[in-house]
């Protein structure tokens, strides 16, 4: 009893500073180096008739529960940190199988995992906080949050939470381009909610068709289900509506299945762009031929409650068609949150909040962003094109010999990408190739450049270089980038491993992140997807309808998401989809 008094009169005079430290990260679900981490100091905290308090926590807060943050909640397992996680919802969601919601093909809480099971079993003290960050502010190192949960509280309730470090992975809100009446009319497909909605509103559609008192025209305008946007999203989509209509709806609403009509809206030329021509041909042949109306080259201006307005870019003509439900899905755009706090810091003229290339905020010291709500601005060669010559001219001479590049050229690779990209497009084995062409007909061993031969060489190599997507798979590596980079902090504060500081001395703490694409796939609906794998290896078919199958399952965040998917695909094979108005 005396030591329990003697600890308790010890604890009392810290106040809310007894409280465990936490590491904060923002998301929905991209630094040099990760330096600030180990710059700010545990600060001490004088104790009437005590000695300092030692070895204090560091507290990182996490904004997010995406791709991003719950990554980085998986693979933290140093100890040291106390991490406090804010996001409104208590979550993580599977989102690449949120179009297979929309229609019934997956269940919703099949691909949701409570994260506080996801965290429970960790050695590191995470604590959970269902709230909304409102505000940053990076001068006291204070964010303001807002409850989201005002069933039992008057009003919204705010308050306030330190940081030693913060981690923004709050994610990105759909982008309307300020097209009026999309906002008020048009159905999101971000979020599970959003997944939901879309399900019960096909249903209704359905529902209010097979009325016996609607006329043909009036079945024809409930049954027009347009979607806006051919990126990956939005054609998985259109492939599930279309797959849900032929094989479920038809049957059970005789009726009203001749009036069914998908279009599908997309701007530019092609739909699936950013996949290989060869996917993107195969997928708009598909679609004509299963009846989906695709329409290229078409651009929404306007959207109300009973039409949906569009113009040919290359006629200009405009026209407008009913619709029954629009789902809008054109990309992503900055959350409000964000906006302000890039005022804040002096990102105020940028679309996307910047980071280095160790994914710190830029114009701060620890501050981290994540996934969608934030880029990479990677450095240009020709912006340190005079540090990289004085750095590799070793002997001081004034040229640079073929030996001296080669020396430097694993750091020059590792700090600027874009050398080894630009060397692989250009079909190089090696930078002395590169500067072998600056040269003309000289031998290797005979080289010497100069700094403005040097400048010569290098002139195009940043033309390659080229922003991270907006990806669940980007999001996920950044997460478990930043997680072995605090692992690690200790160890690699003592033994740099990153790249030569070209306008510094030593050595970057840590390698910057590098991202490995994995292959990416589009379902195209009746069992077939298209696949695009590492090597430009493109498969189209059944067999990499399988091979989804088998990923997606893989990609699970847990043993029981990843059963309860598999039995939702069972299910679905051998009962068919739900049509429940639920």
């Amino acid at each position: 009893m005396l030591l329990l008094e003697a600890w308790t009169s010890y604890l009392k005079p810290i106040g809310n500073t007894s409280d465990p430290l936490t590491i904060y990260i923002g998301a929905s679900g991209s630094g040099g180096g990760l330096l600030a981490l180990s710059d700010a100091k545990p600060q001490a905290v004088d104790v009437v008739g005590s000695s300092e308090v030692e070895n204090k926590k560091k507290k990182v807060v996490v904004l997010g529960t995406g791709w991003a943050g719950t990554s980085f909640l998986k693979n933290l397992k140093n100890p040291s940190y106390e991490v406090e996680v804010i996001s409104p919802r208590n979550y993580f969601a599977f989102t690449p199988l949120l179009p297979s919601v929309t229609c019934g093909t997956v269940e919703a809480r099949s691909i949701v995992e409570p994260i506080r099971k996801i965290v429970k079993k960790k050695s590191v003290d995470v604590r959970f906080c269902e709230a909304e960050c409102i505000s940053i502010d990076p001068v006291s190192k204070k964010v303001y949050c807002q409850s989201s949960q005002d069933t039992n509280l008057l009003g919204k309730e705010e308050f306030a939470v330190d940081y030693d470090y913060l981690i923004i992975a709050v994610g990105a809100r759909s982008n309307t381009f300020n097209i009026p009446g999309v906002v008020e009319n048009a159905h999101f497909l971000k979020e599970v909610e959003d997944a939901q909605r879309i399900r019960r509103s096909v249903i209704d559609c359905f529902e209010r068709a097979n009325l016996p008192t609607l006329s043909d025209e009036e079945r024809k305008k409930i049954l027009h289900f347009v979607i806006v946007g051919g990126g990956p999203t939005g054609v998985e989509f259109a492939a599930e509506l279309h797959d849900h209509v032929t094989e479920d709806l038809a049957e059970l609403y005789p009726i009203a299945k001749d009036f069914v009509k998908i279009t599908l809206l997309e701007a530019t030329d092609h739909i699936l762009n950013m996949f290989d021509k060869r996917i993107t041909a195969f997928a708009e042949e598909k679609f004509k031929r299963s009846g989906i109306n695709l329409k290229t080259g078409s651009m929404v201006t306007k959207v109300t409650d009973k039409e949906i307005s569009t113009k040919e870019i290359k006629s200009g003509e405009l026209s407008s068609v009913p619709y029954g439900m629009v789902v809008w899905s054109t990309g992503i755009g900055t959350r409000p949150l964000i906006m302000d706090f890039m005022k804040k810091i002096g990102q105020s003229n940028r679309r996307v909040l910047a980071t280095d290339e160790w994914l710190r905020v830029e114009g701060t010291g620890n501050i981290y962003a994540l996934g969608d709500c934030a880029t990479i601005n990677q450095r240009k060669v020709m912006e340190d094109i005079s540090a990289i010559f004085k750095k590799a001219d070793k002997d001081g001479s004034g040229t640079l010999t073929v030996k001296e590049m080669q020396e430097a050229v694993n750091d020059i690779v590792e700090r600027y990408p874009q050398v080894e990209l630009y060397l692989k497009n250009n079909q190089m084995k090696n930078i002395a190739e590169l500067l072998v062409e600056a040269q003309g007909d000289k031998t290797k061993e005979s080289i010497e450049l100069n700094i403005e031969e040097f400048k010569s060489a290098l002139s195009q190599v940043d033309t390659q270089m080229k922003n991270l997507p907006a990806t669940a798979q980007v999001a996920a590596q950044q997460g478990t980038y930043l997680a072995d980079c605090f692992n690690r902090m200790e160890e690699c504060e003592r033994n740099p491993e990153g790249p030569i500081r070209f306008r510094g001395e030593g050595r970057h703490r840590f390698r910057p992140f590098r991202y490995k694409h994995l292959g990416q796939f589009a379902p195209l609906g009746g069992e077939q997807t298209a696949a695009q794998l590492p090597g430009d290896w493109v498969s189209i078919g059944h067999s990499s309808q399988w091979l989804w199958y088998s990923v997606y399952a893989s990609k699970q965040v847990s043993w029981r998401t990843r059963a309860l998917v598999v039995s939702d695909w069972m299910r679905c094979f051998v009962f068919g989809r739900d049509s429940s108005c639920i």
